[in-house]
This record gives structure tokens, sequence and C-alpha cells, in this order.
């Protein structure tokens, strides 16, 4: 059976075919390290962790490049940098912001389950490559200088008579519309309403490079151009999947396309174009001012990240997802199901019942509800299914160890406890048994007597 993807460009499921079988090429949009990253952040990270694993199965692990980006230039880190480190210089205090939220970052996605990508460059590393960029769209009169500024006309991409793509088909959208619905930079030195800024001035004190373009001022280049510079150095002009949330369609990756298709005279900049859906918590929008903005990192304290994994796939990535307490508790009595049955069972070959789903758009539910099938049948290619998804990456005594720790259960106590209260049942002492019962329960944890002994679990 063929992979289909659903793209975005063509609005339909198409075969996947790899420009080069040997060297399968994607790019995903990383993150902006200014800040914790919240569990909507998430969703594209495991999203685009599964389609990994699946190309490598299809295609060999070492036939498949994926690139992640880490944005480190950016006002949101500038004015985070300005707040927490007020005594330091302003370049300073940036590389601790960045330093410090990456590495969380890198910690909270490992815990997720999420393979590192084969290569993650940040922007700061490749300042030349987006002046390059830049001096082509310049000289291919793409873009133009104003007032230290370089900025990028899609008035005249669509003007341009040379098979260069529409500016607004990916995201389906006329000029007119997005100066419509679009919260556009009112400037006087810009030529139209839709231009935007490949490269700005720096304010005294904030990262600075010399400019292109014949620029004498230093600067900083803008968002966009930081994805189409690291995507060609890393895939090249032309790669086969650009992934991302759904947010990101307008304008951040029409505007990529724009860029990298003008800057190299290209039809396309990649074959296919995926993105997931919006998250909502409890059926509500996620926000501060709602007070159900959750990051990661407070999840991963309370639930292992296999949860989180699991309750994000139980919806089809393309769908909105609504993260609700209930769904959390489902996940977890499935992982103890798939732990204790296939945590220390030497892993099959995934199952194709499990397979097929995945290579129709990633049809996680699907794949999920054959993962359920194969609990009785064939539990060596339950434990490969599962390993094929990003589960059971601990034994089962580990898995049950990093429970007790995300819950704040001591397990010693627990055990303790448990011995007292045979005793005590031994000695008919139906009482205290009673009485332990109670404080184990008190204490989150659930226990079960059967001929073999007393089993416990953290109640949930």
């Amino acid at each position: 059976m063929e992979l289909r993807l659903y793209d975005t460009l063509s609005r339909e499921k198409r075969t996947f075919v790899p420009l080069d079988a040997k060297d399968v090429r994607m790019y995903v949009c990383g993150p902006t390290v200014y800040d914790f990253a919240h569990i909507g952040n998430a969703r594209p990270v495991i999203v685009f962790d599964v389609l990994f694993r699946l190309l490598r199965h299809l295609y060999g692990a070492a036939h498949v490049r994926y690139v992640r980006n880490i944005t480190d230039v950016d006002d949101k880190i500038n004015d985070r940098a300005a707040r927490d480190f007020p005594g330091l210089p302003l370049n300073e205090a940036i590389r601790k912001v960045t330093e410090q939220t990456g590495k969380q970052f890198h910690a909270d996605v490992d815990a997720l389950g999420a393979l590192r990508p084969s290569v993650e460059p940040r922007a700061t590393e490749h300042i030349s490559e987006m002046r390059e960029i830049i001096e082509r769209l310049v000289a291919g009169g793409f873009a133009y200088v104003a007032e230290d500024h370089v900025l990028f006309s899609p008035q005249a991409m669509n003007a341009a008579d040379s098979g260069l793509p529409r500016y607004g088909a990916l995201s389906n959208r006329s000029l007119d519309e997005m100066v419509a619905g679009a919260r556009v930079d009112v400037a006087p030195y810009k030529k139209g309403n839709t231009d935007f800024v490949l490269w700005k001035p720096s304010k005294p004190g904030e990262p600075s490079w010399p400019s292109p373009a014949g620029i004498g001022a230093r600067g900083r280049p803008g968002w966009h151009v930081e994805c189409s510079a690291m995507a060609w150095k890393h895939l090249g002009e032309h790669f086969d999947i650009h992934g991302g949330g759904i947010d990101l369609v307008f304008p951040h990756h029409e505007n990529e396309v724009a860029q990298t298709c003008c800057a190299f005279h290209r039809e396309r900049m990649a074959n296919y174009w995926m993105h997931n859906g919006f998250l909502q918590v409890e059926s509500e929008k996620m926000s501060k001012s709602l007070g159900n903005f959750v990051t990661i990192h407070e999840l991963l304290a309370d639930w292992p990240g296999e949860v989180l994994r699991l309750n994000m796939l139980k919806t089809h990535y393309r769908s909105p997802i609504d993260w609700t307490m209930k769904s959390l508790e489902e996940s977890v009595k499935t992982l103890d199901d798939w732990y204790r049955v296939a945590a220390d069972v030497a892993p099959g070959n995934p199952a194709q019942s499990v397979v097929e789903p995945l290579l129709d758009d990633l049809n996680t539910p699907l794949a999920i509800a054959a993962l359920h099938g194969l609990r009785g049948n064939d539990v060596g290619a339950l434990a490969g299914s599962l390993r094929l998804l990003g589960f059971l990456s601990e034994s089962g005594a580990q898995w049950e160890g990093r429970k007790q720790q995300a819950s704040g259960v001591d397990a010693k106590e627990v055990e303790r406890l448990i011995s007292e209260r045979t005793a005590a049942r031994a000695r008919k002492d139906f009482a205290e048994s009673d009485r332990i019962r109670d404080l184990l329960a008190a204490m989150g944890v659930a226990i079960k007597d059967s001929k073999e002994g007393t089993t416990w679990e953290v109640a949930r």
C-alpha cells in the first residue's frame, strides 16, 4: 500500500513520491525559544515525529532527513531577556534566555517520546544564507530597500511572468483578502499593504549583523526569511515535505514559499505541505486570560510523557483536538494495559493492520484501534507496532516507577503500608486493614487483592 498525505496546497490527499527515495527530506517549523512550550506546541512535535518514524520505517533510517529549526532571534526573546535579566547587557541576557529555554524544550519533547531531528539549526547560525536570499530577491526585483529595511513585494511576485507560484495560493487568499484579514504593519516606506519585512534595522543593544543589499546600518532578519534560509541550507531549494501548525499557513508559510521560489526561480518549495489542527482545553480556546494555558512542563509533573503522546494521537492530526482531563485518564488506563502486556516482550515487526492506517494520511485513531485488536492475538506485533508509534520506551517496572514519580507517590512507603495491611489481615484485624486501605486511597493509591497477593497502582 502506498503512502498518501493531505497536501494543503492542492487541498487533496496525494500519493507520496519522494524526489529521491534515498534522501527523503522534511522540514518542520520549530520553537521560538523565549518561554516554556505549551501543550499546543507539542502537537506538531508529536505529529511529525510519527511521520518521521513512518518514513524511516518505509525508506530506512539512513535515508530520511528531518530538519526542525530553533528561532533564537525575535522581539519576544528580546523582551523576555530585558525583563528577566535587567542588569545584563541585552545580548548576554538573550543568550541566557535562549540557552535555558532551548534546554527546557529539549527535555520536554524528549519526555514526549519524540526522536531528535536529523538537524536542528538555529537562526543565528544562518545569517549569511538569509543575506544571500535577500540579495537575490532584491536583484530579481521581488524586494526593495527603504529606510534601512528590505521588504518583499507580493505584487511584484504575482506580476512576474516566470513560472512562479501565485502569492496566496497556499492559504487560498487573494491579496485583497490578505489585507482585510491580517494585521498589516502600516509604515510610510512600504510600497504595498501586503509587503513584508525581510530585514530591519536593530535598535541599540539588540542583536545585529551587517545588513544585505548595500544597507549601511546593521540590522537583523525578519522571521519568515529565517526558515527559508535554514531549509535551503539543509534540504536544498526544493524538498519533499514542509510541516507545521495550521496557524502558520498564513502569513509564515505563504511568505516562505514566496521568498524561496522567487530567490531560486522555482515553481515549488516543498512538494507536500502538511498542517496539524488547533488544540483547545476542555472545549475552550487555550489562553492565559481564561486561565487554561498549560505548558508541557506543567503536565509532565502529573503525567508520564507517553500519556500526553497517546492523548494527542487519539485525534487525527488535521482535526481540532479537545484536551480534557477525562481523556488523559483514559489514556493512562490504556497505556497501563499495553505496558502490562507488551513492555517486556521481544518486539516483532509492526502489524500491517497498524501500518495501513498510518499510510492513509497518518490516521492514528484507526492505528490505535488496530493496536487494541492485537492485544490478545499477537503480542510481539503489538510490541513492535507500539514502538513504531513511539511507545514502550521503558520496561514495565520503569513505567510504574515513572507514573509514581509523576504522581508524587512514595513507592517504598506504599509497599511498607501494604505489608502492614497484609499482616493485619493475617491476624484478622480487619479494622486496621481497612484503616490502611483508606490511608492508601487518600495517598492516591488503588489496591487490588487476589490469590496471588496485593497489587497497587496510582489512582486517577
